[in-house]
């Protein structure tokens, strides 16, 4: 046996501890704190489930982040440190070195060893922003806060057996324990059981939402209510959802359309959101106007993938005048080949004092419409990452691109599209021409400054689904090695 495999004491006695576990749960009120770390993994490894339940009663820190050794659900590990805390709460004399005021149930990336040292700073980043504010406004004697469990939950399709545990658990203890789901997604799920969930956990404390439905109408007018709710909601995401289309006028009936009208006034509302994503939604024009007019807060980043946008569309987001301060701009997978650039320009010239990312992949843009952009583009200094993949530009204006990119000090990842004399007529890749003019690009931007990370990048190519990439040499696609 090498030294480095010789167990320390520590871990000796933990081990004899784990081998006689009334013993350890007899010792836990002496137990020195540096030991309840490392005893509770090995517990909760080795489903030592009542040794579980008795640590989570004893537990000397303010924080229990279990959910860092949850990997995949386990119903009967969390019923035991479920029934420590009823065991906690049912004391009527506190244990001696009680001081657990947070059970963490969200499956964070941390050793959970560190939990003495990182404890405390968790307690804290488990509070909302309206928590904090009481905590400023109330007297010290009244800061007494109840249990809090706080927890992420992601629904896909129906409940999973350990979701409903944990709120059969948490209806019966509405009233003794402080119940907060920070993050929430929402697949697919009848609107009744997300009533019921947002009944327990108060959507007052959700800070991060995702939504997917395939029952738009009427869910979105049952679900406005909820909504209207997630006063703290930072980051909101809707993924997948059709209402209408910019080109069919009085698709929807006077019902559907009270619903939808409903669902979209509930943003003004939302006093504290700051960055709002739409992947694959199809929204009427109107409808998109409504929603971008109730945005009532700045909004820090705004993504949009896959999405069909028209004229209209693009003029409302020129015209909101809470897409001022944007740090993020995507607009990926957003087709504007056959639009206008007039709204983009505006919008970039809106933002240029802030924007520091800007996606424009895939976009299918072309020379004219680049054109367009360049002075809007060449004011926005604070840029730092930028991406044009897939676009189809021609050797001159590309290079008419990078030189107004190779302006702005602050980049440090710059992702270009090969122009288009490095493909034939059917689009296939040339490779010999790839390989000569991205060097004499590069050469551009490196004439006024030394860049980062900058690359050129083909198509993807159809057979491989690699595309070829040319930084200071050239990665071809599988299909050229």
């Amino acid at each position: 046996m090498s030294i480095k495999n010789i167990p320390t004491l520590k871990q000796l006695a933990v081990q004899s501890l784990l081998s006689n576990q009334a013993l350890a749960i007899s010792a836990l009120e002496s137990m020195p704190t540096n030991f309840f770390p490392p005893l509770f993994k090995e517990a909760f490894d080795c489903r030592h489930l009542g040794l579980l339940k008795a640590m989570v009663a004893a537990w000397p820190f303010v924080c229990l982040p279990v959910g860092a050794l949850m990997k995949t659900p386990d119903v009967e590990a969390l019923q035991a440190v479920l029934d420590g805390l009823d065991m906690l709460q049912s004391q009527k004399v506190r244990p001696r070195r009680w001081k657990l005021q947070v059970l963490d149930l969200r499956n964070v990336h941390h050793d959970f060893l560190d939990v003495r040292t990182r404890t405390q700073a968790r307690a804290h980043s488990t509070e909302t922003g309206s928590e904090k504010q009481v905590g400023r406004d109330l007297p010290r004697y009244a800061l007494r806060p109840r249990l809090k469990v706080v927890t992420d939950l992601s629904f896909r399709f129906q409940l999973k057996e350990h979701q409903t545990c944990l709120l059969q658990w948490a209806q019966q203890r509405k009233g003794s324990v402080r119940l907060c789901c920070l993050r929430m997604t929402i697949c697919a799920l009848p609107v009744e059981i997300i009533k019921k969930v947002l009944d327990i956990f108060h959507p007052h404390y959700i800070e991060e939402l995702e939504l997917f439905t395939n029952q738009v109408l009427p869910f979105l007018g049952h679900f406005a209510s909820c909504l209207g709710r997630m006063r703290n909601l930072r980051k909101f995401r809707l993924t997948q959802i059709y209402l209408g289309t910019q080109r069919v006028v009085n698709t929807l009936t006077d019902t559907e359309e009270t619903c939808a009208i409903k669902f979209f006034s509930q943003f003004s509302k939302l006093n504290c959101l700051q960055h709002f994503s739409m992947n694959g939604v199809s929204f009427s024009s109107d409808h998109m106007k409504q929603l971008f007019r109730c945005l009532k807060t700045p909004l820090e980043s705004l993504c949009i993938t896959l999405c069909q946008f028209s004229q209209s569309d693009l003029k409302h987001l020129s015209q909101c005048q809470r897409l001022c301060h944007l740090q993020h701009l995507v607009l990926n997978g957003v087709p504007l080949s056959k639009i206008r650039p007039t709204h983009i320009r505006v919008l970039l010239e809106n933002v240029a004092g802030t924007l520091q990312i800007l996606d424009l992949m895939n976009c299918k843009m072309k020379d004219s419409q680049l054109s367009a952009l360049l002075p809007a583009l060449s004011q926005c200094t604070q840029l730092t990452r930028v991406c044009f993949y897939e676009n189809d530009f021609s050797m001159a204006v590309l290079k008419d691109l990078l030189q107004s990119m190779a302006n702005l000090s602050k980049l440090i990842l710059e992702l270009y599209p090969a122009p288009l004399e490095c493909y034939d007529r059917q689009g296939n890749i040339l490779v010999e021409n790839f390989t000569q003019v991205c060097p004499e690009l590069r050469d551009i931007v490196t004439a006024q400054r030394q860049p980062n990370i900058l690359a050129f990048g083909t198509r993807i190519c159809s057979e491989c689904l690699i595309r070829c990439v040319y930084e200071t040499e050239s990665r071809l696609c599988r299909c050229w090695q």
